[in-house]
């Protein structure tokens, strides 16, 4: 077990006061059987004339905070502290229908699975469903589930280069493929569409990474909001996948949000009144701390772009 403090820092800065619309905040983390939330608190300013709390379509919290004070500064502090429960390394508990790939979903499953099943981004030549056929195994043999979601999110943390990008929104999936390069968001994404392209359903999870040793670690995302994706098993349930650092499993990982897609899942948007020149950029802080951890790493499958030729 492990109990994260969380502190999540976002101010706008503007030349003049400015009015504000509403604000859509996704900073409650989601409870559930492997984490659990303890302590949270929220500081905006100026002070806002109204929050609302509500459930989002998936299932997530969201804040709706509206404003009656014009201000040349808006802040929003979280701080969070999390009961985290990780997972040491994978536990596939798979229907034994779905142990090898391919498989067929159940039909209530894949009613319920809806649209998570479905490729959402423009892909003409199916060059991403090339670049994830080439892990199946040849011939009459089927391929181990388990064994081939893991390989997927490896070669992705393997074989792609992680770049930060200021811009907001995601690169579509083909882009990401082209440049082999991204952040987490277009690495998620990626792979969500990837596995869709072989019939799984796959969904986004934004939310917090613990970096152990921020200084020299190789785990990426940290000092920002960190996105991974889920992965739908028979039997399993939703499986976490972290392509930027291999992770498989939730170790380290501490979600927010579920959705469908990337747009759903802007962990800060609203609007204020003014001219465009009038907005002198914003500044975001994230920090995640631990005061105990359950210890475990995941190995990251070296050979991987040799076998697949990249």
């Amino acid at each position: 077990m492990a109990v994260f403090s969380v502190r999540h820092k976002t101010v706008f800065y503007y030349a003049r006061p400015v009015s504000f619309g509403e604000h859509r905040l996704l900073f409650r983390p989601r409870d559930s059987y492997d984490q659990r939330l303890l302590t949270s608190t929220l500081d905006i300013d100026p002070a806002p004339a109204d929050i609302r709390w509500m459930h989002d379509v998936f299932g997530n919290c969201v804040a709706l905070v509206r404003f009656d004070t014009p201000a040349k500064r808006l802040s929003f502090d979280a701080r969070l502290t999390v009961d985290h429960a990780p997972q040491a390394a994978p536990d596939f508990q798979i229907d034994p229908a779905a142990l090898t790939y391919p498989f067929n979903y159940g039909a209530d499953d894949r009613l319920d699975l809806g649209r998570t099943i479905e490729r959402h981004y423009p892909d003409p030549q199916d060059e991403v469903g090339k670049w994830a056929r080439r892990f199946l195994a040849h011939g009459d043999r089927h391929t181990d589930t388990g064994k081939l979601l893991m390989t997927l999110c490896y070669a992705i943390r393997e074989c792609f280069s992680y770049a930060r990008r200021h811009e907001r929104g995601t690169q579509t999936p083909y882009e990401t493929l082209l440049l082999r390069k991204g952040t987490c968001r277009d690495f998620a994404l990626f792979m969500m569409e990837a596995v869709r392209s072989l019939g799984f359903a796959a969904r986004f999870v934004t939310g917090y990474i613990y970096v152990p040793d921020r200084d020299g670690s190789d785990t990426l995302g940290g000092g920002a909001t960190h996105a991974w994706c889920q992965v739908f098993l028979p039997g399993a349930g939703w499986i976490e996948f972290d392509p930027t650092n291999g992770i498989v499993g939730n170790r380290d990982l501490i979600r927010v949000a579920v959705v469908r897609d990337p747009t759903q899942a802007t962990p800060l948007s609203g609007t204020f009144s003014g001219a465009a020149a009038d907005s002198l950029g914003m500044t975001v802080q994230v920090n995640v701390i631990t005061e105990g951890r359950l210890e475990g790493t995941l190995p990251i499958e070296e050979a991987i772009c040799k076998k697949i030729g990249t």
